[in-house]
């Protein structure tokens, strides 16, 4: 009896622990279910709803695209981001990611069930269970994970929830495009398309195998594998990708073994604000969209942000035309600088590299430099020193990376140097601005503002004006053309001559000077303006008046202020490559002038068009006087200051050593017009080249117009700008791809003037060597 009284016992109590058990177990389910439900409703911090999934908030840069659909740069301020869609991924990146951060990802619908379960059981040491959802959605809406355990456990539970919404919501190629765009490459590189360009130079879908797995390596970590600074430990995560990769037999082992013996071969291009290609175009482009914003709100009256809101604007540079132009002038300034520096050492030039200008004058000159510079500007209002204590800080060697061609190459040096003699230092080199441009359409296909954007950030294309010289004459015998209806055969005296005292508002007699001093006969305009001869161009504007000229300067868009006196013949106004090339544009263009144009759309994310350019264009000047001023034009290179660029002038051979700093001769065989331009003691130089399709003007000076070649040989257009203009057309004319034209410009229908001078005997002159200058007086320094 008391057996079977203590076996009931055992039975009740194993009843009791199974109970608990249950108890427990659907306890903790419900307990489970709770906090699922709890975190879907928001309890534990806001989840995002069914909108903000569809739109989730990333910031992304506005992307600038080239005419040949290239990007050009973009502006953001932290998030260098540019979306791209699951088309655009190599299968091989997608592989590389499937198989080494999720091998069940076409399987599940957000959250891996066995992944999870080995999790748990093993604690982690078996790897870890969250799928590319749920990534996305640490990525997208927490980040980082908290070092609480509680509060990482929520977060989890939050990303799980996340990640199922996200099954839903998109499909599984949408998911893995959006984590190859949220993630953070680190340098710049957010999200695939950045990162492929940074690490690589190449788009997303030109990445090759290896490239593939070493970024999907970097998801591990992109601070601990960062390509730049861990080389080794990068390689070693990027061949336990291509082990995934065979694991899952994406690629077989013999692939996987020969691929994780190679190096990483990056190719870094680094994607900054002052790197890159047309980073002087970027910068006027940044002004040009500030100014857009202002004055085009979004539809909610709140205005576009520049650097968060995707925006992608459509411009006319031509990324092959402008890296010719680039390469251009990387391959002619480094030649002519350091002609330069050979012709102002100490010993030649005590006071290098300014010349004409005395020890106070030039103390005066770096004093007004130093309070101009951004060194005075942070010193005084941001941290708020004393005027004395700053001008003490110039005078105190401290650390600097400075500028310097190397090797022909554009360059930094690290070095100790006093502020006040890196002043001095970058006032002895050489500037440029270039710019190229479609004459019929007004797309500027190409703009360089200077020779280093990183140090001379000054853009030289549209900022800077300085004196034009000769490049103003066409504008004189232009408007003689059209005023007098005069031939390029005329023929005009060499002769001394003056315009009177009082005349055009002069308060004395102008009586410009021949270039040597050299008078004699008669010449055609054609051989004087090949020639620039300054007498020939003084009595055109005193026939048709300076102001006639400025009126039809005005209406060939030129905006700078120009004085009404005579002297404006020979090119003593301020104008810039900009304003040039847009009015020398209109006779390529029979006349017709038409406004430079950079941009023609801009698009948000979406691609909806926000905004698409109006041509502005008018009619200036009749089809014949603008092919009469061409054929004028095309003397210059034919037998003028120009000719160096067929190879002809006494300059062109004159020494193997000058051939080297100048590349003549260029052996063109094409119609070309242009004109050269010099302005006094050789401060500035320019050249303006047309064909029927493509207008290109070039300056080349230095910041103060003290610092310049003492002599002509070195400092005059056709050797400074004319260069350039030469290296950018004969590659431009090697892409074929271009269609830069060698036709003749058009000849207008029933042509009544006379343009053929074969037969008019060319007298006096010389083959280019003719000086485009005015006397010293007649110039405002």
């Amino acid at each position: 009896m008391a057996k079977a009284k203590k076996e009931t016992n055992t039975v009740q109590d194993f009843t009791k622990y199974v109970r608990w058990f249950w108890l427990i177990f659907l306890g903790g389910i419900f307990s489970i279910v709770l906090v699922f439900l709890l975190a879907s409703w928001g309890v534990f911090g806001e989840m995002p709803d069914h909108t903000v999934l569809e739109n989730p908030k990333t910031n992304l840069a506005t992307e600038i695209i080239s005419s040949d659909g290239q990007t050009l740069g973009k502006f953001y301020f932290n998030d260098n981001r540019t979306p791209v869609g699951y088309n655009e991924l190599p299968q091989y990146l997608v592989n590389a990611l499937i198989a080494t951060e999720d091998a069940r990802f076409k399987d599940h619908s957000g959250i891996d069930a066995k992944g999870t379960l080995r999790a748990i059981l093993t604690l982690g040491s078996g790897g870890g269970a969250s799928t590319i959802s749920q990534q996305l959605a640490k990525q997208l809406f927490h980040g980082e994970g908290s070092k609480n355990i509680i509060e990482r456990v929520l977060q989890k539970v939050k990303e799980w929830i996340i990640a199922i919404r996200l099954e839903r919501q998109y499909t599984k190629e949408e998911i893995i495009a959006q984590y190859f765009n949220i993630y953070d490459f680190l340098n710049n590189a957010d999200g695939i398309r950045s990162a492929s360009r940074i690490y690589f130079g190449k788009e997303p879908m030109e990445l090759d195998l290896k490239e593939s797995a070493m970024l999907v390596g970097m998801f591990k970590n992109s601070s601990l594998f960062n390509p730049r600074k861990r080389i080794e430990l990068t390689k070693t995560r990027r061949n336990v990708v291509l082990a995934q990769m065979e694991k899952y037999d994406f690629i077989s082992e013999a692939v996987k073994d020969s691929l994780q013996k190679t190096d990483l071969d990056l190719n870094y291009s680094p994607e900054s604000h002052r790197e890159g290609i047309a980073t002087y175009f970027r910068g006027y482009l940044d002004g040009f969209m500030k100014d857009w914003i202002k004055d085009n709100p979004k539809p909610d009256g709140t205005k576009y942000n520049l650097y968060n809101d995707g925006l992608k604007i459509y411009t006319t540079i031509d990324s092959r035309m402008q890296k010719h132009a680039e390469d251009a002038v990387q391959e002619h300034m480094p030649r002519l600088q350091a002609e330069f520096f050979n012709q102002n050492t100490p010993k030649h030039n005590p006071t290098a590299p300014f010349l004409d200008l005395d020890k106070n004058q030039i103390t005066s000159l770096l004093r007004r430099g130093m309070k101009q510079s951004e060194r005075w500007r942070h010193l005084k209002y941001d941290l708020k020193k004393t005027d004395k204590e700053i001008e003490a800080s110039f005078s105190k060697p401290a650390e600097m990376s400075v500028f310097a061609w190397k090797n022909g190459k554009a360059s930094e040096i690290d070095t100790i140097m006093k502020p006040m003699d890196s002043m001095r230092y970058y006032k002895s080199f050489l500037r440029t601005g270039m710019m190229s441009m479609d004459p019929l359409t007004g797309h500027v296909k190409a703009w360089v503002g200077g020779i280093n954007y990183r140090h001379f950030q000054y853009d030289m294309v549209n900022q800077g004006k300085r004196q034009v010289g000769s490049t103003f004459k066409p504008f004189v015998y232009s408007a003689a053309m059209d005023q007098l209806h005069l031939s390029p055969c005329d023929e005009l005296p060499d002769t001394p001559f003056c315009i009177e005292a009082n005349k055009y508002g002069n308060p004395e007699a102008w009586c410009p000077k021949n270039s040597g001093g050299e008078y004699g006969g008669t010449r055609t305009l054609k051989n004087a303006l090949a020639n620039s001869v300054n007498t020939i161009t003084a009595q055109l504007i005193d026939k048709v008046g300076p102001q006639t000229v400025i009126d039809l300067v005005r209406k060939l868009g030129v905006e700078s202020d120009i004085p009404a006196v005579p002297s404006i013949a020979l090119g003593t106004a301020d104008v810039s490559v900009y304003e040039m090339v847009g009015a020398y544009s209109t006779f390529a263009n029979q006349g017709v002038y038409t406004k430079p144009v950079m941009v023609t759309t801009i698009a948000d994310k979406n691609g909806t068009i926000l905004y698409q350019f109006k041509p502005e264009t008018r009619d200036v000047l009749s089809a014949e006087t603008a092919y009469v001023t061409v054929k004028l034009m095309e003397g210059v290179t034919q037998s003028g200051s120009g000719g160096r660029l067929r190879g002809k002038g006494r300059d062109s051979y004159r020494s193997d050593y000058r051939k080297v700093i100048t590349g003549y001769p260029y052996e063109f065989t094409n119609p070309i017009a242009g004109k050269t331009g010099t302005t006094q003691n050789q401060s500035d130089g320019w050249f303006m080249g047309m064909v029927p399709n493509l207008v290109t003007g070039v300056w080349v000076g230095a910041e103060d117009r003290s610092v310049h070649f003492p002599g002509i040989t070195y400092g005059q257009g056709a050797a400074m700008a004319l260069p350039i203009w030469g290296v950018y057309m004969k590659s431009c004319y090697e892409d074929k791809h271009l269609n830069i034209s060698k036709t003749d410009f058009k000849r207008p229908k029933n042509l009544s003037i006379n343009v053929d001078c074969s037969k008019v005997e060319e007298t006096g002159g010389t083959d280019g060597d003719q000086q485009d200058t005015d006397t010293p007086h007649d110039l405002d320094f």
